[in-house]
């Protein structure tokens, strides 16, 4: 059994149990807020001072032990207790070490259930930033990808199959696309983190005349949370975080699944950097593509936070519960695990090799150009349906006789439909049919350049 004196011992007769002691404590992992537990405290000291519950002099001295805390905390010279629970109750007994009575007083008007919350909170805004500023990198990256590949032609694929030629530049701004709509819901999602729960207590309040409002702006919280039970109780914006996370990392594992095919000896698309891949222990000649391997799987492990806290709150009854110990560590690690794949795929992009000819060779195959040569048709008062089987009929054609479309003779296009002339070959090219496709958020060259600028817009502009 401990000796330590718990905060809360009043009302018991007995010790803890040691097994449950080392059950209940989340210190060994909620010192991650510990920094951000100290911010919050001398804001609540502050308020506290403000409105004449704490002297000047004893606001000063809780102020400057917390302060010394946050150093050794800093320095790695802080002594955990395990006996002490979690994060607030070490802090406030370090203080109470430091400067006497004084350090009992900071806990007026705030109950650990109001603490964590905004503690969670103001931890969670700043690995907002941080996720923000890592998908902006690789956004830019990406970017400048794309630019030096406007003119790069490659098979767009449905089914995994050659569908239609598209630039490269293009494919590549489709990983924009996706990425900047994470961006816009990390921001949305930030909002309703930014929402402060401290002056809520344990649930209903206090009766001491806090002043939340002052405590939110020494904070930098939009507002206080409206209602003193939800405050405490509320993970809602944690989990709308992981689901956010969750499709980050869904947009992550596509791009390395694409990332892994073109490396592959069958695509050939893209030469991936050797500090990115590693070797076989066995097979001499073997370069594997391990980093974009791991961010596929790591997705799943990603998803697997988001399950656990939906499943964590789904017949919580209001308020506060122990149960919400356990949003911490799934949180902390789709969080790091967020941050790791963005870093990676950020530090390679830039590092990414293209093969323009294997690309172009690839949009050679499977007849890549059939839908321009149905739209020709069109053009010409075909309707699309019977254009569709002219085509079928000209992709037979061309499977017999081992050739391209474009390799068709013109009498042999013509016995399938007597208005195709000598203008349908240019249609028929790569560069024909990527050009043609000169529409807002088409493939053709200008139109992704134009699309490139008004990304590089957006992203300079921060939405």
């Amino acid at each position: 059994m401990t000796d330590v004196q718990k905060p809360w011992s009043g009302r018991f007769t007995q010790p803890t149990d040691r097994f449950v002691e080392e059950f209940t404590a989340s210190v060994g992992f909620d010192r991650r807020l510990a920094l951000y537990d100290i911010q919050g405290s001398i804001a609540h000291a502050k308020m506290l001072g403000k409105i004449g519950v704490l002297t000047e002099s004893e606001c000063q001295a809780i102020i400057s032990g917390l302060e010394q805390i946050a150093s050794e905390i800093e320095r790695g010279a802080f002594a955990w207790s395990v006996a002490l629970e979690d994060v607030h109750m070490n802090i406030e007994a370090r203080l109470t070490e430091l400067i006497g009575e004084a350090g009992k007083k900071l806990h007026t008007a705030r109950s650990r259930n109001d603490q964590v919350a905004t503690d969670l909170r103001l931890w969670l805004r700043d690995e907002i930033d941080r996720i923000s500023a890592e998908l902006r990198r690789l956004l830019a990256a990406i970017l400048d990808l794309a630019e030096g590949e406007v003119d790069t032609i490659l098979p767009g694929l449905t089914h995994l199959q050659v569908a239609q030629p598209v630039t490269f530049g293009h494919h590549l701004l489709a990983w924009c696309e996706m990425l900047e709509r994470d961006l816009e819901r990390l921001a949305d999602c930030r909002r309703r983190v930014n929402v402060m729960p401290l002056g809520a207590a344990a649930l209903a309040g206090t009766s001491f005349p806090i002043d939340r409002f002052y405590t939110a702006e020494l904070l930098g919280f939009d507002r206080p949370a409206r209602n003193s039970l939800d405050a405490v109780s509320d993970r809602d914006f944690a989990i709308e975080f992981a689901a956010c996370a969750a499709l980050i990392m869904v947009h992550l594992s596509r791009m390395a699944e694409e990332l892994i095919l073109w490396a592959s000896p069958q695509f050939d698309f893209v030469e991936l950097p050797d500090a990115f891949c590693t070797g076989s222990s066995i097979m001499p000649q073997k370069k594997n593509p391990d980093v974009t391997e791991l961010v596929r799987g790591k997705s799943g492990r990603v998803f697997g936070h988001l399950m656990a806290l939906l499943t964590l709150m789904k017949a919580q009854p209001l308020a506060y519960n122990k149960d919400n110990q356990e949003d911490k560590e799934p949180l902390f690690d789709a969080v790091d695990t967020v941050l790791n794949c963005l870093r990676a795929f950020a530090d390679l992009i830039p590092h990414l090799r293209p093969k323009r000819e294997s690309m172009r060779h690839a949009a050679k195959l499977g007849f890549a150009t059939a839908t321009d040569l149905a739209d020709y048709l069109v053009r010409k008062g075909i309707p699309f349906r019977q254009a569709h089987e002219i085509t079928g009929r000209a992709v037979r054609l061309a499977l017999e006789r081992g050739v391209d479309l474009s390799e068709l003779p013109l009498v042999e296009l013509k016995s399938l439909c007597g208005q195709i002339e000598q203008d349908v070959y240019p249609m028929l090219t790569l560069e024909g049919s990527v050009a043609s496709r000169a529409h807002y958020g088409g493939t053709a060259p200008d139109q992704v350049r134009q699309a490139i600028q008004e990304a590089r817009r957006r992203l300079a502009a921060g939405h």
